[in-house]
């Protein structure tokens, strides 16, 4: 290790690579899908448990509403899982900000449900790197720190929802941002311990267009195809991109028999947005591109959801923390880098809070979102090192 402090050294010190490996052995034993309710409410109850041993109040916060539509046009409340959140020492002066998803991306009933040693030192399993790793060394980041008296505040925010939108979060996450001075968020880092820069945003919309059934053979003239307006609107939508606003239709649900001009069509668009001016164009685009097929088909259109992750540039409080990560990963002889990148996580929705955010201090890894998912095993302690040297520095003004 290069110039750490005696607190920063010692705080390193404390790290237990093996009991980081047995908290993710374990919390990826629970299967946690977005939608898996009961895996879900398995995962939150073991989190606040083991989260349970820093000096803070630990709770089991209800979700906000979220909604969803269906194939059929219909508009429901869509369930979630809790969300946890960690305080303590709410009155310190310099307060951070660390958060994380207890979610993952495989269903209850997906065949990736094991880990695997693919190689001495390579873990393979769901949600190992996304995030289960990264949650175990931020925990022990902060275990150590409490062990040499910390006296910083912080809040820990672990969604049930992230892997989906972070849609009956979003609310929970702009408060616990508030009088942050930094957050860090525990996304995995690329093998090579890379770090993401700066991200896009995204918008994904459902949009409802209702037409008028007819015999297709018969008096096709009265009908109104439903399926054909849809799919001009996600023509004109499509031909709007551009380099900094990609635009995906990604799916039409609608339609019926060959002999039925179908009344009803779901349009699924997704909107990758490179700056707050591109989400205002793509708003108007969107209402603009609805009300003009709505008149030329004679159908009506109805436009569900929005941005729901506000892009992440790198301002000058982003650009100091992501200097203070590099310097603390040098003294502890990482070499840190970071890049931008198109993928779009909760570090999105704490910097339009104003709050400089790194959002891959998590774990190295690889494959995420796939059966080929992968850990790093010995970046656990790294990782861990990193965090808690970053926190003491912040918490010494560090930013200031």
């Amino acid at each position: 290790m290069g110039e750490l402090t005696r607190g920063e050294r010692a705080a390193v010190e404390r790290l237990d690579a093996a009991r980081m490996l047995t908290r993710v052995e374990r919390w990826c034993a629970i299967n946690s899908g977005t939608r898996n309710l009961g895996g879900c409410a398995a995962m939150a109850e073991a989190l606040a448990d083991a989260f349970a041993a820093l000096p803070g109040e630990v709770t089991l916060i209800e979700p906000g509403a979220a909604e969803s539509v269906g194939a059929d046009g219909s508009v429901a409340a869509l369930a979630h899982g809790r969300h946890l959140r960690v305080t303590v020492r709410p009155e310190a002066p310099v307060r951070l900000l660390l958060t994380g998803h207890l979610d993952t991306v495989y269903p209850v009933d997906h065949p990736f449900q094991t880990l695997t040693w693919r190689e001495a030192g390579v873990l393979n399993g769901p949600g190992v790197a996304d995030m289960k790793g990264g949650l175990a060394l931020m925990l022990e980041a902060l275990l150590a720190l409490e062990a040499e008296g910390a006296r910083f505040g912080y809040d820990v925010v672990i969604n049930s929802d992230e892997e989906t939108g972070s849609f009956s979060s979003a609310a929970l996450l702009a408060e616990a941002a508030r009088g942050k001075v930094a957050a860090l968020t525990y996304e995995p880092a690329l093998p090579d311990g890379t770090l993401a820069g700066a991200r896009g945003g995204t918008g994904n919309f459902s949009i409802v267009v209702r037409g008028r059934a007819a015999h297709a053979g018969r008096n096709p003239a009265d009908g109104r195809n439903a399926v054909v307006a849809a799919s001009a609107l996600a023509l004109r939508l499509h031909a709007e991109r551009s380099p900094r606003l990609a635009v995906n239709p990604a799916r039409i649900d609608g339609g019926g028999p060959n002999n039925v001009v179908p009344d009803l069509a779901v349009l699924r668009v997704n909107f990758r947005p490179a700056d707050a001016g591109e989400i205002a164009r793509a708003q108007a685009l969107v209402e603009r591109a609805a009300a003009e097929v709505a008149a030329v088909h004679e159908v009506t259109v109805e436009v569900h959801g929005g941005f729901n992750r506000p892009p992440k540039p790198i301002d000058a409080g982003a650009a100091r923390l992501f200097e203070l990560v590099r310097a603390s990963g040098a003294d502890l002889g990482q070499a840190i880098a970071w890049r931008d990148t198109g993928g779009v996580c909760d570090g999105n929705n704490i910097a339009a809070c104003g709050v400089p955010v790194v959002d891959t201090m998590g774990a190295r890894g690889g494959a995420i979102h796939s059966a080929e998912e992968y850990l790093i095993v010995d970046s656990l302690r790294e990782r861990a090192a990193l965090s808690a040297v970053t926190m003491l520095r912040i918490a010494e003004g560090a930013l200031a």
